[in-house]
Parts: structure tokens; sequence; C-alpha cells
């Protein structure tokens, strides 16, 4: 069920349902081409519509689609001329003009389709590579219910800099939310370092301190490896653990965003001390960004998030606030978090994210609240 509040937003009509109606457009230009010729004032006045149907054939059917509304055009063609007696001149000329518009369209249309094959296939890669870089964590580890959610800013991109990770480890569960300065390939092998050498650490560090240590290390060997081009990659990292009672969370922040409490309805900023610098920034001197705990309560969910959410624009240039965003919500699972705000910040910049943005929220069940209604 999703998150209850009378503001929801709701989803938009499924894509491509207007392609429907539009078969029939080719039919109908074959028709009005035959109606135009055989009543019309002058002799080719159908001729346009007749040339034009398997142009429009090619945008709105598939290939074989096209090919029978271009055999279709030229039989018309070919039968009007013969229907009025026109010279054979004039009819060579009429099918010549057909024909090649609709080889023209064909040849198009052939293309098109060999693009979007490769693009499908381009995008299953990129999907697998992120599954393997970012796979989906259970929805439950330890203690805690588990949602995620990663959404790219533009169509056809599955994986960018933004990353999580989650890990049940003897310390209790661990969690990170982090973005890599940067795009394409190099943030990609960024984010890469740093969620491989959490996978491997996040089970021996004894502390946040000493985790996010290990992955700075991390951070910077890969830069020294890869050299020019991976060196102006920094990392941003929220470093979070809940201990196996679930009752608090400790959080350790290299220059992230804050995560959010949310618990009844309400949402507020865990926010205490400054943040440490980013990870693999490469500054002298040792990191003095300090742990901080939080209680955390049954029934509250922590939202973590990259600044694809809080960085969303709306018309007038103003950012969104999950503070106020998610106001008045009441979430029982942190999956109806996620997709809340994914919604609202969708919503919120007209549809048109600018960034790329990651979610990850937990929640620690309520055993004793029943069940709900809106």
């Amino acid at each position: 069920m999703a998150g209850r509040h009378a503001g929801g937003v709701t989803g938009g009509a499924a894509p491509g349902t207007g392609r429907g109606p539009l078969a029939l457009l080719p039919p109908a230009l074959i028709l009005g081409g035959i109606l135009a010729n055989v009543v019309g004032p002058q002799p080719y006045t159908g001729l346009p519509l007749l040339a034009a149907a398997p142009l429009a054939a090619c945008i709105v059917l598939t290939f074989r689609g096209a090919v029978v509304i271009a055999v279709l055009s030229v039989v018309a063609s070919v039968a009007i001329d013969l229907g009025l007696a026109r010279p054979a001149a004039a009819l060579l000329v009429d099918v010549a003009d057909v024909l090649v518009i609709s080889l023209i369209g064909l040849w198009l249309k052939r293309v098109m389709d060999n693009r979007d094959r490769t693009l499908t296939l381009t995008r299953d890669i990129a999907e697998a590579a992120q599954l393997a870089v970012l796979p989906q964590p259970p929805a439950q580890v330890g203690p805690l219910l588990v949602a995620t959610r990663y959404q790219g800013a533009h169509e056809g991109a599955r994986i960018g800099g933004d990353f999580f990770a989650v890990q049940n480890t003897p310390y209790g569960v661990r969690l990170m939310m982090g973005d890599v300065r940067g795009q394409g390939l190099p943030a990609v092998s960024a984010m890469s370092v740093v969620v491989g050498a959490f996978r491997e650490n996040a089970h021996h560090a004894p502390d946040l301190h000493e985790l996010a240590r290990r992955l700075d290390t991390a951070a910077e060997r890969a830069e020294s490896e890869e050299g020019e081009g991976f060196s102006e990659e920094f990392t941003t990292a929220l470093l979070a653990q809940i201990p196996p009672d679930g009752d608090r969370v400790a959080l350790l922040s290299r220059g992230h965003l804050p995560p959010y409490l949310v618990v009844d309805g309400r949402v507020a900023p865990l926010i205490r001390s400054t943040p440490g610098t980013p990870l693999g920034a490469g500054l002298p001197g040792p990191d003095h960004a300090e742990t901080d705990t939080f209680p955390l309560p049954p029934g509250a969910s922590l939202l973590l998030t990259t600044d694809g959410v809080t960085e969303a624009r709306d018309r007038r240039g103003v950012f969104y606030d999950p503070v106020t965003g998610l106001a008045g919500y009441s979430f029982d699972e942190p999956q109806e978090l996620v997709d809340t705000v994914v919604r609202e910040v969708t919503a919120w910049s007209g549809g048109r994210l600018h960034d790329d943005m990651a979610v990850l929220a937990v929640t620690r069940p309520d055993g004793s609240r029943g069940p709900t209604t809106t």
C-alpha cells in the first residue's frame, strides 16, 4: 500500500497508448488518395496522400505492416490510373513516385528498428552491470525492513555515480549512501571501488571511523592506479550503523547529505556534527568527522538520499524539501516511503529529473501496530 496522504501524486498514462488510433492513419491516407483521384478536380490530386501513407506507416506500424501499406499504395495508384484510362507514361510516373517514397521510408524504418534493438541491448547490459555493482538488498536485513531505488535522470541511463549498500555485520546493520563527483565511466569506476571496499570491510572494521578510513584508502589507491581522468573524482558518503536490537542509529558523514528520520507523519533531518571530507579527496591530515547517535523508535524509518532528491527544482526554481514534502504521510513499510519520495520528486520537478537520484529507506518494524486502513 502506498504512503497515505491527501495530496498523493498519481502516475501518468502508460507510454505508447496513443499509437493505437494512429495505426488507422495509413489506411485513411490510402482511402483519401483514392477518393481525391477519382472525384478530385485534378488528375493527380490524391497522389501525395498515396505517397504519404507508407511514410506514416513506417512511423506508427511495424516493418511488416509498413510493407503491406506500401504495396497497397502502389496497387491503389495502378488501379486508379487503369480505371481512369490514363496514359501509360502517367501510370509509370505515379507508380514511380509512390514506390520511391515507399522504399525510402522502409529503409529508414529498418535503420531505426536496428538502432532500437541496439539501444535495447545496451540498456540490458547497463542494467546487468548495475545489478552486479549495486545488487538489490533483501527486503529484510537483520531487524530492519529495507527498500531502495535508483532513478536515472535520462531515459536509458540506468547506472551512474549514485550508490547505496546494505550489509548485516557482527556490529549490526551497516548502510552506505554516496555520490561520486563527475559523470560517465570514471564516476562508475569510482563508485564500484567504494562499494566493493564497503562490502569487503563492513564485516571487519570495528567502528564507522575505521570503516570510513578504509574506504578512503581504497578510493585513493584506485586514483593512483587509474591515473589521469580518475584523479578528479571524489566521493561523498554517509555511513550508518544500527545495532542488532535496532533501537538507535550511529551516523558518520564524509561530505554527504544528512539522512531523515520519518515517524508518525513527521520528518526530521538528523544533523549535529559538521560533515567530514569526501572520500578520495586527497586532502592532507586526519579527518575529524564525528559519529552522531540518534534513537530509532519502533515504526520509524531512516531515509537516505543523494542530491538528486534535495536539488530537484520546481518551475520557480525552489528546491524540493523532504521535511515539508513528506510531512503528513504515514508509512508501514520502507517501500512505501521510497515510492512516495520518487513520485513526489518527479512531480515537483514537472516530470523531468535533472540529476540521478538514489533512495534508501530502512524501517524498524513496530510489532504492536495492527492493520491500517486508508
